[in-house]
């Protein structure tokens, strides 16, 4: 069950609102530099990981939507993606393959799998300047418990990821664990975890912090309260901003679409809102990653600078999204990671480890600045329960049975042995 908190105007995928009546509002005279290429080609491999990537990112959406009981769902395709793929690394057999088939990466071989997210990685955080970006990984391994060395190898190798030891049977475990999803999201996911179960072995995270400037900014004074039609029918009052500002906007079959920049036009928001008479459930059913990229392709491409000046009206909104995808990736095909017979052999020797959980945390902020979104991953490893023990240690009750027919001999209540 999803829990949700939010300020100002409920929302899907960050879009809702576009094109309403306002005021004119050109934004900065000096925009930031544009950037106009990638740092360096991409490798056919890594184009091919985005690709498929993004097919995971849709299918994802589709899964946890059509579960939601809430009027929102705000998700990080990406984080999902390399807390999976550091999981990745510790499958085999069957689990690797159907981890992988649900990742999008059939036919990929480990290290070209890794390899992608690595570089991919290197190359969003350094891309835009005017942008801050921040994308982590960790792992926290149970004290004692015998995990393979090679499989921590691979997350540090690939994924820079900070391998630590806790004993979790402290109390302080939990709040290092907290404190480091905290830290990597500037508080804004301050807590991943309530609880470590007896049995939790392994947790591995991913952080996604994203903080950008709109290009053109919005004028504080044009924000104003406006209606917002909700899927019931019904009309809310919601805050939201309003400007004359170069936004890239295109009508698709179904949906029209929108764009505005941030920082150096690298990064932006894209926004899809049902033409009228179509639902936003209906647009996410039929979405996939071919859709996508066809509507995304006809969006114009170059300096926003050259693009007409549209109006613009946004919701301003503050949300914060909590979810568990079990469900939603068992659907799309890694069920056997979720149950005793998995097979993650290459992350401990010892077998009989599975995934527990899957949780992604999310935040969400839009204002007449620009965007501030956070995400924390968090896939947990649990082992089978060692047979318990009988220390008749304190009062108890006995029977003497016959165990076929189920017939008590005798029942006894000892609460003094001597």
């Amino acid at each position: 069950m999803s829990r949700l908190q939010r300020g100002g105007v409920s929302l899907i995928l960050a879009c809702a609102g576009l094109l309403a009546g306002c005021d004119p509002f050109t934004g900065p005279a000096r925009a930031p530099a544009r950037i106009e290429a990638l740092p360096r080609a991409l490798t056919v491999s890594e184009r091919e990981v985005i690709a498929r990537s993004n097919s995971f990112a849709f299918e994802l959406l589709r899964e946890v939507y059509q579960r939601a009981s809430g009027p929102n769902v705000f998700l990080s395709p990406l984080s999902a993606s390399m807390a999976l793929g550091m999981t990745l690394n510790g499958a085999a057999t069957a689990t690797f393959d159907s981890l992988r088939a649900t990742l999008g990466f059939e036919g990929l071989t480990q290290d070209q799998i890794n390899r992608s997210y690595h570089d991919l990685a290197d190359l969003l955080l350094k891309l835009d300047p005017k942008v801050e970006l921040g994308i982590a990984n960790s792992t926290w391994a149970r004290q004692g418990e015998p995990f393979l060395p090679s499989f921590f190898d691979a997350v540090r190798t690939w994924f820079h990821a900070d391998a630590r030891e806790l004993n979790f049977a402290s109390p302080a475990a939990l709040a290092t664990i907290n404190g480091w999803a905290a830290e990597q999201t500037h508080d804004r996911v301050p807590k991943v975890l309530d609880r470590i179960d007896p049995n939790h072995i392994l947790f591995l995270l991913n952080a996604v912090y994203f903080k950008g400037q709109w290009t053109a900014q919005f004028d504080v004074a044009k924000t104003t309260s406006s209606p917002f039609r909700l899927t019931s029918g019904a009309t809310v009052p919601v805050p939201t901003m309003h400007g004359k500002l170069r936004a890239a906007v295109v009508r698709r079959p179904g949906a029209i679409l929108g764009e505005l920049p941030y920082g150096g036009q690298a990064f932006v928001l894209t926004i899809v809102v049902p033409e009228e008479g179509r639902s936003l459930k209906d647009l996410v059913a039929g979405l996939n990653a071919e859709t996508w990229a066809e509507w995304t392709a006809a969006l114009p491409v170059g300096d926003y600078a050259q693009v007409e000046a549209v109006d613009v009206a946004l919701p301003k909104l503050e949300l914060k999204y909590e979810e568990k995808l079990n469900d939603a990736l068992t659907a799309m095909g890694m069920g056997i990671a979720f149950r005793p017979g998995a097979d993650f052999s290459r992350m401990t020797p010892g077998g009989g480890i599975w995934i527990d959980f899957v949780k992604q945390n999310t935040f969400l902020k839009l204002d007449e600045q620009g965007t501030e979104a956070a995400a924390v991953t968090v896939v947990a490893m649990i082992k089978s329960a060692a047979p318990p023990s009988l220390i008749v240690d304190r009062p108890f009750l006995l029977a003497i049975r016959e165990r076929l027919s189920g017939t008590v001999l005798f029942l006894g209540a000892i609460g003094d042995p001597r």
